[in-house]
């Protein structure tokens, strides 16, 4: 899950804009518009008017080329004052306009445009589909340029649905196409492309010199609007998670400044949110409610709401750290419901990408098949030569024999891959889905407290309260397994020692009561810790709640250890003892809760109440995770 935060919050750095004109073709050119280069118009209801006209006379004139490029302006217009949703619509007006007049160049440029403006509104699985129709027509036309923006552009939609190695290769590829051509503005994006997989990936310092990267070749082309300042963003994210905060806060405020300064309200919003985010990573929570506020309500009002879900969830982390559960419950049912329409995109985006290699590799079969007639029809013409002739169809066969193997060598070399990252993919969802179990248990937790805290009846606090340590025994299983690098296993020493912190502070027993774990260290699958951890949950709330009346101080032991194929747990505490056998004081249910988990686990239970309270439990032909 911590993963999928990083993702989420890095993610404000994709910024999307429309050309001037549709001639223009470096990613960086396509990314900054006529507005940011030179003053802004002030009478926007006048430019609109304006190109409204223009559309008017080109369909007039039949003017294609002008039709286009003013649907472009159009669109880059709504971009700038209304929403993204009609920016797209004038977009494909114009793409529509360029497919019937065969004009290639001008269609694959927006076809770029398209995808940036899908990348916004967080629908991948189409942004996906433009970005591969135009590269086959930058392939079709031998345009390297366009190539290279494709191949960031494939680079950043990898990026925002977790696959980073794969993401990163293709900024790879995209740079040593711009290096060798020196294309300086296209190569400035993808080194910065490169960096925000880089950072996901873990090699942070990686990371940080391919962001100057960028940054250098920015001021080197005298660029100072919107891709300088994603720049900044980009390094500001980074500083943050090597937890150099300082230098991550100046790099946000330098480029909230700078979109302040242009005027263009939709790049303040991503250093906001980030300042927001720096601030709950240092604990404090009220200096970052009203810069996700802000962050959020952005957002909503440029219709750029592909990072909506993660700021809801901050925000609801805020509350709930700040004692306000019901706004605290309000965001996370937004957050859930936008999480989910999240991972909607990838899958969908996902399936457009697998049908696009599929029918990619329809063609290339088919061109084999031919090639592979061909070779036959020689190998024929061959064999009416002669004996030398023979020699040298077999020959030749053999070459093309060999060379198909090495194909398929290289084919299967590269689905490993792909499972690889699959596999890598899956495990951090199976992380996701326990820190979000502990998350949901952590809510039930303070609901419960919240209920608890308007009952009167003593027994009936007390029954509550045992069922808030039940629940955050549970949560704990889950926290330990998206933090640990096993998700099967939970090492339980370690778990111990945190149950018994929590059920202590529950009970304000620190002083009191000292809890040992002597044991070796030892793991045990979810399915056996989750009733162990509920079992000495009980004993140690039954043993502060009877063994040490009056402050009394003492000590509880907690021991788990393997023999042979059993599975010995001992908790023993030097308190006052029992007399009554196992049987709590209390409504019972405690000890009926342990019995039934002890049968769950195959065990048997015994009891020594002559110093103090020890319960031995032994679960029999029991397997170690």
């Amino acid at each position: 899950m911590k993963r999928l935060l990083l993702l989420a919050v890095l993610a404000c750095v994709s910024w999307s804009s429309l050309p001037q004109t549709p001639s223009q073709t470096q990613e960086d050119t396509l990314q900054t518009s006529a507005s940011e280069i030179i003053p802004i118009v002030e009478d926007t209801l006048q430019q609109y008017k304006d190109f409204k006209k223009t559309i008017r006379l080109s369909q007039k004139n039949k003017d294609f080329e002008t039709l286009g490029a003013a649907y472009i302006d159009l669109a880059k217009w709504h971009e700038d004052h209304t929403v993204l949703d009609s920016s797209i619509v004038y977009l494909k007006k114009a793409i529509s306009v360029y497919d019937k007049q065969k004009m290639t160049k001008q269609l694959a440029d927006t076809y770029l445009l398209l995808v940036m403006n899908y990348s916004g509104t967080a629908e991948y699985d189409k942004g996906s589909e433009a970005v591969y129709k135009a590269l086959a027509l930058y392939e079709k036309t031998g345009d390297q340029r366009g190539i290279g923006q494709c191949y960031t552009k494939i680079c950043d939609l990898l990026y925002y649905s977790d696959s980073y190695a794969e993401g990163a290769e293709y900024c790879k590829k995209a740079i040593e196409i711009q290096e060798k051509n020196g294309y300086e503005e296209d190569l400035a994006l993808s080194y910065r492309r490169l960096a925000e997989n880089q950072l996901f990936l873990g090699n942070l310092d990686e990371s940080l010199k391919s962001m100057n990267t960028a940054l250098n070749l920015y001021k080197k082309i005298g660029e100072t609007g919107p891709p300088l300042l994603a720049c900044y963003n980009g390094r500001g994210n980074i500083y943050k998670y090597m937890e150099r905060y300082d230098e991550a806060i100046a790099d946000y405020n330098r480029c909230y400044e700078g979109a302040e300064k242009i005027g263009f309200t939709r790049y303040m919003m991503p250093p906001t949110a980030n300042i927001g985010h720096v601030y709950i990573l240092q604990g404090k929570y009220a200096e970052a409610l009203p810069y996700n506020l802000k962050a959020i309500e952005i957002m909503k009002r440029i219709g750029n709401t592909k990072n909506l879900w993660e700021n809801y969830m901050h925000v609801s982390n805020i509350y709930s750290e700040l004692g306000d559960y019901k706004n605290a419950l309000e965001y996370h049912e937004l957050y859930e419901q936008g999480h989910t329409e999240y991972l909607n995109t990838i899958i969908a985006r996902k399936d457009s990408e697998l049908q696009v290699k599929y029918e990619t590799a329809q063609k290339d079969l088919e061109i084999m098949s031919q090639q592979a007639k061909i070779a036959q029809q020689r190998k024929t013409q061959w064999l009416y030569i002669g004996i030398a002739g023979l020699l040298g169809v077999i020959l030749f066969g053999m070459y093309f024999t060999l060379k198909n193997i090495r194909k398929k060598r290289k084919a299967l070399a590269a689905v490993n891959i792909e499972l690889d990252a699959k596999n890598k993919q899956n495990e951090l969802l199976l992380k996701e889905i326990h820190h979000r179990v502990k998350n949901n248990l952590e809510m039930v937790k303070s609901l419960i407290a919240l209920q608890s805290a308007k009952l009167e009846d003593g027994a009936s606090k007390e029954a509550m309260l045992a069922s808030q340590n039940r629940v955050q025994s549970m949560g704990i299983i889950h926290q330990k397994l998206y933090q640990g690098e096993n998700l099967g296993s939970i090492e339980m020493k370690d778990y111990f020692m945190n149950l018994s912190e929590g059920v202590l502070d529950t009970f304000n027993a620190e002083e009191k009561v000292k809890i040992e774990c002597a044991m070796d260290d030892l793991n045990l699958d979810v399915d056996t810790a989750v009733p162990i951890g509920l079992i000495v949950n009980e004993l140690l709330t039954n043993a502060l709640k009877y063994a040490f009346p009056e402050g009394v101080k003492g000590q509880i032991n907690i021991s788990l250890t393997q023999k042979d194929n059993d599975l010995l747990l001992e908790v023993s505490d030097n308190g006052v003892g029992k007399t009554e056998g196992l049987k709590p004081k209390g409504t019972g249910f405690g000890t009926q809760l342990i019995q039934l988990l002890t049968q769950q686990l195959n065990g048997t239970i015994s009891e020594d109440s002559k110093n103090g309270t020890a319960v031995f439990f032994n679960f029999k032909n029991f397997k170690i995770a």
